[in-house]
Order: C-alpha cells, then sequence, then structure tokens
C-alpha cells in the first residue's frame, strides 16, 4: 500500500466504506460496533475507534451525522490532532456539524453532489451531454405521463440501488402512477433492454483517473426482489461482453464527466452506470454516482492484490484520497481482470443471515460482512471471491451456483 501524507479521519455508519485503505497513522477510521468492526480493530487497534450507543435500538447503527456528535469522535480526533474528515456520503446536515467543531470536510460540497445526482436536474447539468449519452428522455410529473404504447423507464429524483426506477409496462401501471403521484416530478426515459455496466474514477486537479470497468449484477434472484436492485460487481465478465469500440465509448463518456466535475471543482471518487442497447448496440448513460460507490472499496482489494504480484500504481481508494487531500496523484490506476462481489438483500423469503451461511461460504473459500439492517432491500450479507461469479449477462458460473446454492440450503434448512 502505498502512503499519503496529510492525516485524516474516516467516519462512517458501516465500517466497510472506508476499508479501501488499511488504518494507520494517517488514515483513521471512526464508524459503528459491529463484530464485523471489531474484527477489524483488533488488527490496527491504535487506529480504528469504535461507536457503542446504548441509546440506539438494538440492530440499528447509528448514521454519520450521529457518529459526528458523539464525545468519542470528538476526543479520537483531538488524540490523533486530526481536523481533516471524510465521509461516505456528504450531506447538508453533515456539513453543519463539521463546521460547529471546527473540523474541515474534504468531500465535495453536499450541493454539488446533489446537483449532479438528482435525476431532474443532472439532465441540465449534463447540458448537451444529456442528448448524447442518455436515452431518449423527458422530465415530467405524474400527472405528465402519457402510454405511447411502449414500456418505459420512470426514475424519482432520487433513489437508492434500484429503488427510485420502476418499469411502467402498461396504461394501467401508469395510472396508478398519475394518481398516486401527480405532482412528483420524474425522468421519463425509453427502455433499453441490456447488461449493465459500471466504473469508478477519481477526479484530480489535472485529471481524471478511471478504474476498472466492470458487469453490474442487476435483480437477480435470490439476492434481491426488485428488478432494478443492483446486488453485486463482475470484473471478470467485462471484456466477454463490451467490444474495444464499446469499452472506447466508455471511455470517452468518463472524460467527458471528469472534466465537467472537474470544472465544477469536484474531487475524488464517483461512479457512473451504463447500458449496453443490445438491439441498437450501443452504450447509454443510466446514472452518475456523485460520491464514492461502494464497490470501489472491493476494487481497491482487488488492487491490492495485483501490486503484491508486482504491479504498479495506485487503487481506486489511495487517489480517492489523495484527491481529496490535495495532494498530488502522479501515478495510474492498477488495473484488474478479474473478481467479484455480490450482496444478499433483505427479502420477503430472506429477513436474516444464519451463521452457517457465512461459516459456509467461508470454507467454500469467500470473505464475507454481514450486517444488522432491517429495512426492506437493504444489506444483508456481502460476499465477496477474488475470481469472477458470472458467466453471461444474468448467467451464473459455477462459483456463482455455489453461492446461490450455499445460501438457499441454510436458508431452508434454518
Amino acid at each position: 500500500m502505498t502512503s499519503h501524507q496529510k492525516r485524516v479521519a474516516y467516519i462512517a455508519r458501516d465500517i466497510e466504506r472506508a476499508l479501501g485503505m488499511i488504518p494507520n497513522a494517517n488514515y483513521r477510521i471512526i464508524a459503528n460496533q459491529t463484530p464485523y468492526a471489531q474484527s477489524i480493530k483488533d488488527r490496527y487497534p491504535e487506529y480504528v475507534t469504535l461507536i457503542n450507543d446504548v441509546s440506539e435500538p438494538q440492530d440499528t447503527l447509528a448514521d454519520t451525522a450521529s457518529l459526528l456528535g458523539y464525545d468519542e469522535t470528538r476526543k479520537a480526533l483531538q488524540r490523533a490532532q486530526i481536523e481533516d474528515v471524510i465521509v461516505f456520503k456528504n450531506t447538508s446536515q453533515i456539513e453543519k456539524i463539521i463546521s460547529a467543531n471546527g473540523w474541515k470536510l474534504l468531500n465535495p460540497p453536499y450541493e454539488l453532489a446533489e446537483k449532479i445526482e438528482n435525476k431532474i436536474t443532472q439532465v441540465e447539468w449534463l447540458g448537451s451531454a444529456a442528448q448524447a449519452y442518455l436515452p431518449l428522455h423527458r422530465i415530467t410529473d405524474g400527472q405528465g405521463l402519457e402510454w405511447h404504447g411502449s414500456p418505459f423507464i420512470l426514475q424519482w429524483a432520487h433513489g437508492h440501488t434500484g429503488d427510485g426506477t420502476l418499469l411502467v409496462r402498461s396504461t394501467a401501471e401508469m395510472e396508478l402512477i398519475k394518481k398516486k403521484f401527480p405532482d412528483r416530478p420524474a425522468r421519463v426515459s425509453a427502455y433499453v433492454h441490456g447488461p449493465s455496466f459500471t466504473v469508478n474514477a477519481v477526479v484530480t486537479p489535472d485529471k481524471t483517473l478511471m478504474g476498472n470497468i466492470n458487469y453490474q449484477i442487476t435483480g437477480m434472484k435470490p439476492f434481491t426482489d426488485n428488478t432494478f436492485s443492483t446486488v453485486g460487481n463482475d470484473w471478470g465478465l467485462t471484456h466477454s461482453l463490451l467490444s474495444e469500440s464499446e469499452v472506447h465509448s466508455i471511455q470517452a463518456m468518463v472524460g467527458v464527466i471528469g472534466l465537467r466535475l472537474n470544472q465544477d471543482g469536484w474531487r475524488g471518487l464517483f461512479g457512473i452506470d451504463f447500458i449496453r442497447d443490445e438491439r441498437l448496440g450501443r452504450i447509454f448513460l443510466i446514472e452518475i454516482n456523485a460520491r464514492q460507490p461502494a464497490g470501489s472499496v472491493f476494487e481497491s482489494h482487488l488492487q491490492e492484490i495485483h501490486r503484491h504480484h508486482g504491479t504498479h500504481g495506485l487503487t481506486v481508494a489511495e487517489a480517492h484520497v489523495r484527491a481529496l487531500s490535495g495532494e498530488i496523484v502522479d501515478q495510474p490506476l492498477i488495473q484488474i481482470s478479474d473478481g467479484a462481489q455480490i450482496i444478499q438483500r433483505l427479502t420477503a423469503n430472506t429477513k436474516t443471515i444464519s451463521p452457517d451461511s457465512t461459516n459456509a461460504l467461508t470454507d467454500a473459500g469467500y470473505s464475507t460482512i454481514a450486517y444488522s439492517n432491517t429495512t426492506p432491500n437493504s444489506d444483508l450479507l456481502r460476499i465477496q471471491s477474488n475470481h469472477g461469479i458470472m458467466q453471461g449477462h444474468n448467467v451464473f458460473n459455477k462459483r456463482g451456483e455455489e453461492i446461490v446454492q450455499i445460501l438457499e440450503r441454510k436458508t431452508h434448512s434454518s
């Protein structure tokens, strides 16, 4: 792992979000107390602070804004003589708390992130690139919806892991939405059918560094009940699905969007989701994540493995922290071509994960991270593999099938 010079603290609800880099004297982590977080603190006791709020309901973790308000957080930053703070996703409340304490938030401003990530204002922010990159679309409200004989995609201003996206397949479905949300603004787009991909990128003062394109595992059972929910990433499948010209198309989009972000003062990570239209053979932009994408942590882990075997360069997490800290980013990002992760979300049939499941997955050679969430479609178990788990679009390979079989067998037997 390469080091950076500025001393910073990453404060996160889930410690996993901060583990793109190994905790050290210049990179400290403050997070909630969980069994997984404790296993990290046991390895790096000097550099990890865990907070256990007994006033929170059982199985409820304090959010980042709440963590910032604890005396333990203030004392930990004071002991380490740290004023510079990084969070996973900035909010206006977080900005106020950090300012009130005299700390410095290194993440880009909330207002800029909101403008870019909001599905409505994003179109205006993209300017001419919206017409060039997005599927055919228009902005309307519920009562302005129209049926033209073909299914369409409706996206509310905000969503998470696909929860804000609807596929409208009939006039009956459309009329229900019009009646329930007559004044709610939305982006309506042509329905594009095909595999989705995502890429993490880092904006520095003088360039945009593009990470490794990965296939986006979306809507697959038993991991989610939501057709549009992202449940994983596979770095091994990308180039068997994308042609060289399609990769170049993605690189060009990342360059244009990264430049626009740079001009607005953005620094650090952002993510872009794409879809390949199987009918037209064309790449469309579907999402800009104006924040650190969750997949960047495991991508960094895979990049670390390559560096251990002699590959030169930075992980996306290292480049992110350097860019936010105002340091020079003078190395390329490490290229990878294998590895995958998949998330079991809370579904109608899966509300908890048994220890038998995690033990069986560990015995089979996978890494797991368990979460104590109770909200529908939230993370329950993150399963990671140094090798791909997909054979094709929406088709698991033997490793992927093994993961499904372990989860279903243990679920049915518990």
